[in-house]
Formats: C-alpha cells, structure tokens, sequence
C-alpha cells in the first residue's frame, strides 16, 4: 500500500521541484499532515515543507499574517477571522480533508466504561466532582482541556458541553500529546482527543446523546455509519491568492492516495 500511496504522490506532483511550504495550526489534523508531507517530500527530495502544530488558532492567526500558507484546523474560520483576512485584500479557500470522531478518555484504570453528554458536561464544568456520582470508585474527577486556540477547545465546548464555559482553574494542555500523558498518570482524570491519539495508555468511554438509552463507541466504523455522535470535519484553509502555491499538495491529500493515508492515521475519509 506505501508503495501505491507514493506512485500516486509521484504521478501528482510531477516529480518536479516545488515551492517552499509552510503549514502550521491544528494538532488534530497534525498526523495527517505529517505522513502526507513524509511521502511528498520522498518524491520531491528538493521541495521544503515545514509542519507544525499549534492549535487551529495559531494557525488561521499565522495565514492572516501571512507566515503560514496552508493553515490546519479543526472547526470552522471564525466571522472575525474571514473579516480580517477581507479586510487585508485576500479571500480565503476552505477544503475539508477529513472528518473526526472526538474520543473522551479516562485512566485505564478506572472502572466506569459509558458516560451520557450530561454526565461529561457536568465533570468539566464542575457540578460532577467525584466519579463515584457516575458509577465509578470514590474518587476525585480531575478534568484535562486543551488550550483555548485549539479547534478541539471550541468543538467541545459547543458540541459536548453546549457551549457552556470550562470550570474554572482546569488545566489545560498545549497539545494531544500531553493530553494522553496526563490521563495515563492520573487515575481519576478526563479528558477528550482527535481519535487518532487514542491508545492503550488511555481509555474511550461509550457515550450517550439520548440521555442514557443508547451508549457508542468512539470508532472509524461508528463515524462513518453515522452512530457515535461527537463527529466533525477537519480543513485546510489556505489564500485564494496562494493557491497556485498549495493546490498540489492540497489535491494529493483530497486523492484516493491522500484519503488512504487519513485512514492510516485513523480518521474518516471524506470521500
């Protein structure tokens, strides 16, 4: 299959040398990036591409200054961010590569396996303190979030959390990574992650949006059939004035080649 995936890269590209590219921004849509620019760059040994993450708002910040030309994110531009990127003279494009089922985790070592929207709600907004409350051992709730610039902050809180605020003084994270390490050292924490992050350090509890009469499993399969209801695009935005610039690399991740590798990370195709 790595050999199909890089005969496509090879026919896409031309094998010609490319343009410099900067793509910067979400740590959702990061390993898609990442294995995508690995290939590209095995079969443009003189093209330079530098990926990096951030947060889905660093990134957008980074296109608006002009210091990035392909921003990865995992929500939507917001109105004020087209407004400035308007205001600057330029237009900005927005493709979907990739859609994500959003996983809560726990210790693996906590007993509870399911959770309702409301229950999870109620841990990361402070009304739930103790895991006892939901089923599990009497034990403090310790809520991880990520930062505030992260696309992943903002799909939470308005999908899961029905856009009611964090409880004060949670810890946030600066990335997935750290995320998942902090889960696995703290047996009552909860926390929430792009699926392709989750591994046996962790533990993805079956939710429930119907307030308890059915619970799923995060999953490719789950995501794809419609059934595991935290699920969201994720997008590459770029400078129509750029486009020249990105749209190769763009279209390769759009390519049957590109959407074979967003189901190697763990992701969701959108074709």
């Amino acid at each position: 299959m790595r050999k199909l995936i890089l005969l496509a890269l090879a026919v896409v590209f031309g094998m010609s040398q490319l343009s410099a590219q900067k793509i910067k921004g979400s740590e959702t849509v990061l390993p898609i990036t990442q294995k995508a620019a690995e290939l590209y760059l095995k079969v443009n040994p003189k093209a330079q591409v530098s990926v990096t993450g951030g947060g889905s708002g660093v990134g957008i910040a980074a296109l608006i200054d002009g210091t990035t030309d392909l921003a990865q994110a995992s929500r939507k531009i917001k109105f004020n961010e087209r407004q400035k990127i308007q205001q600057s003279g330029n237009s900005v494009k927005e493709v979907a590569i990739a859609y994500d089922a959003l996983a809560i985790i726990i210790n693996p070592g906590n007993k509870v396996t399911k959770l309702t929207r409301e229950q999870v709600e109620g841990m990361f907004t402070g009304k739930i303190k103790n895991w006892k409350e939901v089923g599990g051992e009497d034990m403090k709730v310790v809520p991880y979030s990520r930062e505030t610039s992260s696309g992943t902050y903002e799909f939470f809180k308005e999908s899961v959390l029905k856009n009611k605020n964090h409880m004060s003084g949670i810890m946030s994270m600066p990335a997935n990574g750290a995320i998942i390490q902090s889960v696995k050292q703290t047996k009552g924490a909860i926390a929430y992650v792009g699926l392709a992050y989750v591994n046996k350090d962790v533990k993805a509890v079956h939710i429930s949006y119907d307030k308890g009469k059915t619970y799923v499993e995060p999953s490719v399969k789950n995501a794809v059939n419609k059934t595991y209801p935290i699920v969201r695009p994720l997008y590459f935005y770029y400078l129509k004035k750029n486009e020249s610039k990105v749209k190769a690399f763009v279209d390769y991740i759009l390519s049957p080649a590109g959407q074979e590798i967003v189901k190697e990370v763990g992701y969701v195709n959108v074709k």
